[in-house]
């Protein structure tokens, strides 16, 4: 049978939780992994920092939408615990993690380290075709002003940061990228809104195709490590709500 996305909204201690998409679970050898792959990819898709206050999870409801017992859901959200996407505050609830604006800097220059390596190895391991079509499956970067189509371009930053992680052919940096997502996608996402952010991550985005095109191994390791490191002096600058 076909799963179709569940929107699922949890009510929050100031606001309502959104954006919680998770699509039903089908069973299969382990419920609690598959509880723990649907929560943590919902968690990861999450606008964390779009909105104000805490985000709690509420079992009930979580086994509610995903047709399994409270047991799994109560596993899978150990586990992310563990990985530090949720934290367990006795007599409150579980609660979806959210960083300082300092540990959010630090995240964003691990990940500046970990794609401009990435970007490195493309040069070498993407084949002619990937590097080729980034011109076409990123127009939002070629075409019009940012202000014009902002929600447009939110979304084609982070697939293109995605992109040059997985162009890179490297599961161990793919892995660790996938835990820092969920924190610098929604700060990737609030920064283009602030200053003149959008303009000047649009110029940098065709700098590096360009030097992909050419493969370029240094040029769009140094460029891809700047545009990073560039994000975390700005939140270092606006990021005050993250305080």
């Amino acid at each position: 049978m076909p799963t179709s996305p569940i929107r699922s909204q949890y009510q929050t201690d100031t606001d309502a939780m959104q954006n919680f998409t998770i699509k039903p679970l089908v069973p299969a050898t382990s419920l609690r992994t598959l509880a723990y792959e649907a929560l943590k990819s919902a968690i990861t898709n999450m606008d964390i920092y779009g909105q104000n206050g805490d985000i709690r999870l509420d079992e009930r409801g979580l086994s509610q939408t995903l047709g399994v017992s409270r047991t799994p859901i109560r596993e899978a959200l150990t586990v992310l615990e563990q990985e530090g996407f949720v934290r367990n505050e006795p007599r409150r609830g579980v609660f979806v993690v959210k960083k300082t604006k300092r540990e959010i800097v630090g995240m964003i220059q691990a990940w500046a380290a970990l794609e401009s390596m990435a970007a490195r190895l493309a040069c070498t391991r993407a084949s002619d075709d990937d590097l080729q079509c980034m011109r076409k499956m990123f127009p939002e970067f070629f075409e019009g002003k940012p202000a014009e189509h902002l929600a447009e371009y939110s979304e084609a930053n982070i697939r293109f940061h995605q992109k040059i992680i997985s162009l890179g052919h490297c599961e161990v940096i793919q892995d660790l990228c996938s835990n820092l997502l969920m924190h610098v996608k929604g700060v990737r996402n609030i920064a283009l809104r602030e200053g003149d952010r959008a303009s000047t991550s649009i110029a940098e985005h065709v700098q590096i195709i360009e030097a992909l095109e050419a493969r370029d191994a240094d040029l769009s390791e140094r460029l891809v490590r700047d545009h990073g490191l560039g994000l975390a002096v700005h939140v270092e600058r606006y990021g005050h709500h993250l305080d």
